[in-house]
């Protein structure tokens, strides 16, 4: 089988971090061919490190666009630029994997779905969490309704202090907001999929700008101190999500706040039948994760807690990281014509469900979905 033929747009952090290094360990099915930045060194250096001989390189998206050799667009851009470049990117022809969130606003995810519609083409968001051991311990476990009716749940995306410091994650022109849109959008999507309720009936929202403009908030930040003048997104943000069949969400995220545990893509469901909690966050350690499944056992109140460091019983072992597995299901959704497990109605939900958050705050009033 030909190989599927990728084109990188936005060589940045993520890029380098996450979708070039899981597209190399996927050089099976895939070949790096095409480079897009608007700083052209990133580009250039991408290529050099990640291409295929003769990579090319592009300081404009729609001229990579035009090799209709390309099968695949991975869109790795500041948040603001994902609706404009997955829209010409269907409307060239190609697959796209779009890095979380799917878009700033609900108005650019809906012009989104309407063109992925209208290609025919595969479309998924970047939301890798899912394919960790420990979220799809708890799934299965949802799915077998070892849980019950999961009726309350936690979406957990909390910092105490871990601003990120580069790229331009504090400007709200290129990235529409702050932790909500960067870290809570993944604690969201982990916490509907678990649910597999994506009924939304209305959502309430409190946005805080108390921490980023203070100079004396930065003592401590994990990425060096940030630049007080030029924070311009929220420090913190939560939402109370209520369901149409009653059941109800609360989503709280932060980059920086006063608060000593820190709990990020994460999440806790409260069932008929048992509750679970994932516990993991900068606190505890980079992509270490607990499951704890609290329940009525032999009369007793129990707890089982899973490990994802050592319990062998539980967790399947694989030398693939999260990473690397979506890429894998990503690409085998295209070469199999399958689904991905990120499908775009429930990225689109996600986004909409932000989105009213912060309208919600802006506006002081409930937002009906």
């Amino acid at each position: 089988m030909e190989k599927l033929k990728v084109g990188i747009i936005g060589c940045g952090g993520i890029a380098n971090s996450k979708h070039m290094p899981a597209l190399k360990s996927q050089n099976d099915k895939c070949e790096m061919v095409a480079f897009c930045d608007i700083i052209p060194e990133r580009a250039q250096k991408a290529a050099a490190e990640y291409g295929i001989d003769g990579a090319k390189v592009y300081e404009d998206y729609h001229e990579l666009l035009k090799d209709s050799s390309i099968d695949v667009v991975h869109v790795l851009t500041p948040n603001v630029a994902h609706c404009p470049i997955t829209i010409a990117a269907f409307e060239a022809g190609k697959h796209v994997m779009c890095e979380k969130p799917m878009a700033a606003t609900t108005e650019d995810a809906k012009l989104m779905m309407d063109a992925w519609k209208k290609s025919g083409k595969k479309f998924t968001i970047g939301y890798q969490n899912r394919f960790r051991r420990d979220t799809q311990t708890l799934y299965k476990a949802c799915r077998e309704g070892a849980l019950g009716d999961i009726y309350f749940a936690k979406a957990h995306a909390i910092r105490r202090r871990a601003v990120p410091t580069w790229g331009v994650f504090p400007d709200k022109s290129k990235q529409g907001g702050g932790p909500l849109i960067d870290i809570g959008t993944h604690a969201l999507d982990i916490t509907l999929w678990m649910m597999d309720n994506y009924e939304v009936e209305s959502v309430t929202g409190s946005v805080f700008e108390k921490l980023g403009h203070l100079p004396e908030a930065t003592v401590g930040n994990m990425f060096g101190p940030w630049d007080p003048e030029k924070y311009e997104v929220e420090d913190s943000a939560f939402g109370f999500i209520k369901m149409k069949n009653g059941a109800t969400i609360f989503l709280e995220s932060a980059w920086a706040i006063n608060m000593k545990e820190s709990r990020e893509a994460a999440t806790t469901l409260c069932g008929t039948k048992a509750g679970a909690e994932i516990i993991g966050g900068l606190s505890k350690g980079p992509g270490e994760y607990d499951l704890v499944i609290n329940k009525t056992d032999y009369g007793q109140l129990t707890e089982e807690s899973l490990s994802s460091a050592g319990s062998i019983a539980y967790f399947h072992a694989s030398s693939e990281s999260p990473k690397d597995l979506e890429c894998k299901q990503w690409l085998e959704a295209i070469i199999n014509d399958g689904e991905p497990l990120v499908k775009p109605e429930q990225a689109f939900t996600v986004t909409k469900i932000l989105d009213s958050i912060y309208q919600s705050a802006a506006q002081g009033k409930e937002i009906k979905f």
